[in-house]
């Protein structure tokens, strides 16, 4: 009996056996198959030769081979099974993010057919009379009607023909088509169409930068360029870390390390945080690689996904741009992984399998002998730490290309300003440096990392706050398209289960008319502006202005085209976009981050407002950058608008080695649900005891206790933390605790290097 090994994407399920039916062939490893699983019929992987089962156990047959040949690669399936097994993931999840779209439900590629029209000969010869009038006859043009005329004529400027969409575009429908194919003068046919986000205009970039022509290197660039080509010239697997300060080349540097390592014959895989990200990114890229280049990321559509997966898969390209999940495309020979601000957050999955592409696309250089290069101007704690151990190389560029200066950075000080006014939201300096920009015909960028108009609404009277049914969180205040007074467009919602409801007009408790907003979000920030500058083009960007496929892009594109004057959003307008014309930077509530309760608050505090001040004066005319905050000794604050990136690194590692927080020490988080909250908490108490029955030494456990977010879209979560320098001990116990107990471990979350406490 020939058995293999199959993982179906079904959570936290380990691979199953199966027996190969006699007369079909044994699958190879990374083919797709379909097996029983219960009364289901699942599209798996195939992993290989199955173990032996012991016992009188019945051993299912398979059901279909899908493919004759590996569907993934070799060092995909390699790496998704690292990913299942670190971040304890079943086998069949982290293979699925490996895949494109539907190819667990599609029998067949899913590429786009259409229906292509092009002459006949006697077509041809129908042309030549309408030029050149002949005896009448069978396929006469005198018996043509104007529209089959016209449609002959249309298709004989076209030797390869024209989709009949395209013939619809030009007015002949397919009726016309139709009764010229009846009469043997078109021949319509089925073609396979690749469906390119390039061409669709969506992947393209009014930013500075876009050109083709190489720009000449700094001194520091042509060092760096130096140094990262040597690596890579050794094909064997490197780290690096460049850290260059915003706006010193770092792009152009990548540009420059991609041209060498396709040189050798070898692929790029180039890694962005954000989609919005992704266009810029991947209009240098293709500017200086053509067609070589192929992009992947959620923002595409399945079909668009679909087509440029295959593309890779069959080697036609060796230039991958993508957000997080790129970095399981099938690219052939990688010899270049490169991470773009792999600093942020965004690189961390938030569902199962929780990884973080940064460190994921680590372990490909390492299966795959390829060069990694991490860039940021504000580097993780974890990645400057590598680099401190001499486990990573350090490449630093600490001047702006054009020996331009950084953005001057004021705080000012709110409790000032609150002392005048307590409803202040906008400080006078930021309100008249806006004012002098508008003037002059230059753009601003206003950050506060918080959507909404506000951010809670409580009475007055009775100290009733609006709250989630659902979560234990307050319900945000969000504007209408009416505008005040008139309140009766507003909504309140939940930002995690998105349950929303009405703004009352008197307090759901007392009744009393009492209701008062507090705090404030971006759509306050843009509603401020309109009532100080009337006339300003005003845009913003938050997750609620981008819920439209495309709509990020054109809002991020009609800035670069000078159509917008202020742009006001969340953290996804401080990464990375090179706008030459932004002089101004304001950020409103700059500390509001330090009030959560999780030990890499200041980190993130100080990467954010580092790289929103970097957004100014990236152009021939300085920058400034106005930081507002009731906190402005804060070390993450001040460090911040001195860009002083060593300073800052020094001094929190003194916090994280004496409160042991990684980079010092690994943790892994651990949630449980349940109905009530007694049900999470002894579910907690009884997986946690379960991993300490383990034996293992080398880490402690912290808890259990109640979740920050103790109740979340209607269920009650109780958490608890292993903390130590034993990873392996640490999965090792956790993952034999949820296999003893299976019920348990289908209400338990794990998350290995967790990114958030919450």
């Amino acid at each position: 009996m020939r058995l293999i090994s199959v993982a179906v994407p079904v959570p936290a399920l380990g691979l199953l056996t199966y027996a190969v039916p006699d007369g079909t062939a044994t699958p190879p490893a990374g083919a797709r198959a379909i097996v029983p699983l219960g009364t289901r019929r699942l599209t798996g992987i195939v992993l290989g030769e199955g173990a032996p089962v012991e016992g009188d156990i019945e051993i299912r047959e398979l059901l279909e081979v899908l493919d004759p040949t590996p569907f993934l690669p070799d060092d995909v399936v390699e790496l998704a099974r690292w990913v299942a097994d670190y971040y304890l993931a079943g086998p069949g999840a982290a293979l699925s993010a490996a895949l494109p779209p539907h190819a667990l439900t599609a029998r067949v590629d899913a590429f786009k057919t259409v229906r292509v029209a092009s002459l006949t000969d006697r077509g041809r010869d129908a042309v030549d009379r309408l030029v050149a009038p002949r005896c009448s006859g069978e396929g006469d043009p005198a018996r043509l009607g104007a529209r089959q005329r016209e449609a002959l004529q249309i298709l004989a400027a076209s030797a390869d023909g024209l989709p009949v969409p395209a013939l619809a575009e030009k007015g002949i429908g397919a009726s016309t088509v139709s009764r010229l194919e009846a009469m043997e003068l078109v021949a319509v046919r089925d073609a396979r169409v690749e469906r390119d986000p390039f061409v669709a205009g969506r992947h393209t970039t009014s930013a500075a930068g876009a050109e083709a022509d190489e720009r000449p290197l700094t001194g520091e660039q042509a060092d760096a360029l130096r140094v990262l080509s040597g690596l890579a010239e050794t094909r064997g697997f490197r780290t690096a870390l460049v850290h260059g300060v915003t706006g010193s080349g770092k792009t152009e540097l990548y540009l420059r390390l991609a041209e060498r390592v396709r040189a050798q014959g070898r692929g790029v895989l180039v890694m962005v945080p954000e989609i919005a990200l992704t266009p810029q990114v991947a209009a240098l890229f293709r500017a200086r690689f053509g067609a070589h280049v192929a992009i992947q990321h959620s923002g595409l559509s399945d079909g668009e996904r679909h087509d440029q997966w295959h593309r890779i898969r069959r080697g036609d390209v060796d230039v991958v741009v993508g957000t997080r999940s790129a970095v399981f495309t099938p690219l052939a020979r990688p010899g270049l992984i490169i991470v773009d601000e792999e600093h942020d957050t965004s690189y961390k999955q938030e569902e199962t399998p929780r990884y973080h592409g940064r460190d994921v696309a680590v372990m490909r250089g390492k299966f795959s002998g390829a060069l990694v290069v991490l860039g940021s101007a504000t580097p993780s704690m974890e990645s400057f730490a590598n680099t401190r151990a001499g486990r990573y190389e350090l490449v630093t560029m600490t001047r702006r290309v054009l020996d331009r200066p950084l953005a001057g950075v004021s705080i000012v000080n709110m409790r000032e300003q609150m002392a005048d006014d307590p409803e202040v939201v906008l400080s006078r300096p930021l309100v008249e440096a806006l004012g002098q920009r508008l003037e002059s015909r230059e753009q601003a960028v206003i950050l506060l990392n918080r959507r909404g108009y506000a951010t809670a609404m409580f009475c007055r009277q009775c100290g009733h706050t609006l709250e989630c049914p659902n979560c234990s969180v307050s319900l945000t205040v969000h504007r209408g398209k009416l505008r005040e007074p008139d309140r009766r467009g507003w909504r309140a919602r939940c930002h995690y289960c998105n349950y929303a409801r009405h703004v009352p007009t008197v307090c759901p408790q007392c009744a009393a008319p009492y209701l008062e907003h507090v705090g404030y979000g971006t759509e306050r920030i843009e509603a401020e502006v309109h009532r100080f500058f009337p006339d300003a083009r005003v845009a913003r960007v938050d997750r609620d202005t981008v819920r439209k496929r495309g709509s990020l892009v054109d809002t991020l594109s009609r800035f670069a085209r000078r159509e917008v004057d202020v742009l006001v959003g969340t953290q996804m307008i401080a990464k990375g976009h090179d706008f030459p014309h932004v002089t101004l930077v304001g950020v409103v509530s700059a500390d509001v981050g330090l009030g959560l309760a999780d030990f890499r608050a200041a980190e993130r505090t100080f990467q954010l407002l580092t790289q929103v001040a970097g957004r100014a004066g990236r152009g021939e005319r300085p920058g400034q950058a106005i930081v507002q905050t009731l906190f402005p000794t804060h070390y993450s604050i001040r460090l911040a608008c001195t860009q002083d990136y060593t300073a800052f690194f020094d001094q929190e590692t003194k916090y994280r080695h004496a409160m042991r927080y990684p980079p010092h020490v690994s943790m892994v988080n651990v949630v449980v649900k349940g109905r009530t909250f007694d049900e999470a908490i002894q579910g907690a108490h009884s997986l946690g005891a379960a991993v300490l029955g383990q034996g293992k030494r080398g880490f402690v456990l912290l808890g259990p206790a109640p979740a920050p977010l103790t109740r979340l879209r209607g269920e009650h979560r109780a958490q608890f933390f292993l903390k130590g320098l034993n990873r392996a001990a640490m999965r090792e116990s956790l993952r034999a605790a949820l296999d003893a107990a299976p019920q348990l471990a289908r209400r338990a979350t794990v998350d290995v290097d967790p990114m958030t406490m919450l």
